[in-house]
């Protein structure tokens, strides 16, 4: 059981120490620890979430049971030893890698010396060559079946417990949570019904049906830029663009995403590659999709799964707004959607 609670201070242990606790492949418990995290050792960070579980986004097996790691806020993962990857994964961090860190105690300085190549770390970031020698990686996201092999059934009420122990969610979205579920669990029942007698057409909370298109789906082509203010389109315009699948040119919108729909945030970055989490493939995106400030998979509808991964958009999904005019007293006025920018 996790001793750490959301909002406690730790500190990343040293890459000495961590490394003591691994295996030949680079791993604890068999989850790697990437040459992307070194650069936290020794620093002081916030528990963000307590990582006891995950969704399989692998073989989509639901959720699985995760054991003593916690997710930290800011750290995530940046793709540089894996190929450039954008999708900037929450990073996983083992309760044997941080030490928690006491009220008033003096923080320690960084170390500023280079860092030094750590064969171990850099020959387990691949897999061995594809069929046709192309590379394959290895991260923790390719890894997770392995370090979460139990599988977490809904019914499950201990997981809930936790959740809201441990700071995740509060009592009242835990309780929606549970409808949510339960909901999607009858509506998936009444799928076996004729279609006259399904509520909602049997959908899942959230109402994304499929999408219209039977061949190639549209794009556009908007040139976003990092930094720039948008709005995500309505529901409704989003699935005029899906095919039958809810897919638009390989890129799937969910429920999760669906609760953004009208709101307004900035252009994070641009995605053209990531690896691919089921073979560890790097995909090369022929169309870039788009990333946005604050927007995250907040596990509403999936069991408060605390990942947190972001959402990749086409750009067709997402408007261009201007910029909020700044009031007489300095402050920006609210946008159209009634938020502050």
């Amino acid at each position: 059981m996790t001793r750490l609670k959301v909002g406690d201070v730790v500190e990343v242990r040293s890459e000495e120490e961590i490394l003591a606790t691994l295996d030949e492949k680079g791993e604890l418990d068999s989850l790697p620890f990437m040459p992307e995290m070194r650069r936290f050792c020794g620093r002081r960070l916030v528990v963000h979430k307590v990582a006891h579980k995950l969704c399989d986004t692998i073989s989509g097996t639901g959720m699985r049971r995760m054991e003593d790691t916690v997710h930290l806020a800011e750290a995530r993962c940046d793709g540089a030893a894996h190929g450039g990857c954008q999708t900037a994964c929450s990073l996983y961090w083992k309760e044997a890698w941080l030490r928690r860190a006491e009220p008033g105690e003096p923080e320690p300085p960084v170390p500023d010396r280079p860092r030094r190549s750590l064969p171990l770390l850099e020959v387990n970031t691949r897999r061995e060559p594809g069929p046709g020698g192309e590379e394959r990686f290895r991260c923790q996201a390719t890894e997770l079946l392995r370090a979460a092999p139990e599988r977490l059934p809904f019914k499950n009420l201990e997981q809930y417990v936790t959740d809201v122990r441990t700071g995740n969610a509060g009592v009242l979205s835990t309780a929606r949570t549970l409808f949510f579920g339960l909901f999607n669990r009858v509506q998936a029942a009444s799928r076996r019904l004729p279609r006259r007698l399904r509520f909602r057409g049997g959908l899942s909370w959230g109402f994304v049906g499929p999408g219209p298109n039977s061949g190639a789906t549209p794009t556009a082509a908007s040139d976003l830029k990092p930094g720039e203010l948008v709005r995500v389109r309505s529901k409704e315009e989003i699935v005029a663009t899906l095919n039958g699948e809810r897919f638009n040119r390989g890129l799937g919108f969910e429920e999760e995403m669906a609760r953004y729909c009208g709101k307004v945030a900035r252009v994070q970055a641009r995605v053209e590659r990531c690896i691919d989490e089921k073979t560890g493939r790097m995909l090369e995106m022929r169309n870039p999709c788009i990333v946005l400030e604050r927007v995250v998979c907040a596990g509403v509808y999936k069991a408060n799964c605390p990942r947190e991964f972001l959402p990749f958009w086409r750009e067709i999904w997402l408007e261009r707004v201007g910029e909020p005019e700044r009031g007489r007293d300095g402050g920006r006025e609210r946008g159209r959607d009634g938020g502050l920018e």
